[in-house]
C-alpha cells in the first residue's frame, strides 16, 4: 500500500488508525502519494474535519483518490478520471447543461470541501454526489465513448492521461462497488485539492494549521542549535 496511516504524524491519527486494516489498493505499482495528501488525510482526523463522517482526499495532479472510513482507517487508495479541462471552479449553470452542451473549458473538476452522499439523478439513477450544485459525482467507469478510452487511461500507470470527463469523477467498476458504495452509503466528505488555486484559499483551516506546525518545527531547530 503506497499509504500507510503510521506516516501521519499527529498522534490523535495514529490513535484513530488502531489496529492495521487490509485496505483495498488499486494505485499503479510504485506510485506514491503526496506529502500534502498525508498531510490533509492526518488533519481531517486530528482535527475531526469530517465530524465522525467517511471521507476521500482527491489528488487531481496525481490522479488518485484515497477512502477513510468514518474511524478514520485507510478503507483503499485507487485511480481516478477527472474533468479534462485543468481548474478548480465550476463554471455558473454548467449543472444545467447536457453533457455534450458544456463547452471544452468548462469540463473542471471543482476543488475544496463538499459534504456529499447519495441521491437521484435525471439520467443515471441513484448516484454518488460530490457536489449536487456542479452535478459533480463519483461513478464507475463505463465504456461510453470508445474514442474517450476512459477505462484504458484509468489502467494506464500515468497520470497524464486521466483528465477525459466532463467533470465527474471515474473510478474502476470493482473500487466503486468494493470501496466507494458501502462506504458512503450514508454520505461523506470529499476533499479535492486544487490544480492551480492556493491551497490557503481552498482548505484554510488546514493551510493555517500546516504553516503553525512549521513554524514550530523552525523554533525548535533554532533552539537546538544553541
Amino acid at each position: 500500500m503506497a499509504l500507510a496511516f503510521t506516516s501521519f504524524d499527529a498522534a490523535s491519527a495514529e490513535e484513530a488508525a488502531g489496529k492495521p486494516v487490509a485496505a483495498v489498493d488499486q494505485l499503479p505499482q510504485g506510485q506514491d502519494v503526496s506529502g500534502t495528501v498525508i498531510e490533509l488525510a492526518g488533519w481531517v482526523v486530528a482535527a475531526k474535519d469530517s465530524q465522525g463522517y467517511p471521507f476521500a482526499v482527491i489528488d487531481k495532479a496525481a490522479a488518485q483518490i484515497l477512502v477513510f472510513g468514518g474511524d478514520g482507517r485507510l478503507r483503499g487508495a485507487a485511480p481516478g478520471l477527472f474533468g479534462s479541462a485543468i481548474g478548480d471552479h465550476a463554471a455558473p449553470g454548467v449543472a444545467g447543461l447536457a453533457l455534450r452542451e458544456i463547452p471544452g473549458r468548462d469540463r473542471t473538476t471543482p476543488a475544496g470541501r463538499f459534504v456529499g452522499g447519495f441521491g437521484p439523478s435525471i439520467d443515471a439513477g441513484r448516484v454518488l454526489w460530490v457536489d449536487y450544485d456542479s452535478a459533480v459525482s463519483i461513478h464507475p467507469t463505463a465504456t461510453g465513448v470508445p474514442a474517450e478510452k476512459r477505462p484504458e487511461r484509468l489502467a494506464s500507470p500515468s497520470p497524464d492521461d486521466n483528465r477525459v470527463t466532463h467533470g465527474c469523477i471515474n473510478v474502476s467498476p470493482e473500487f466503486y462497488e468494493q470501496v466507494i458504495r458501502p462506504t458512503f452509503e450514508r454520505g461523506g466528505v470529499f476533499y479535492i485539492l486544487p490544480d492551480a488555486t492556493p491551497m490557503e484559499e481552498t482548505f484554510p483551516e488546514f493551510a493555517q494549521s500546516l504553516a503553525t506546525k512549521q513554524r514550530n518545527g523552525g523554533r525548535r531547530a533554532r533552539a537546538a542549535r544553541k
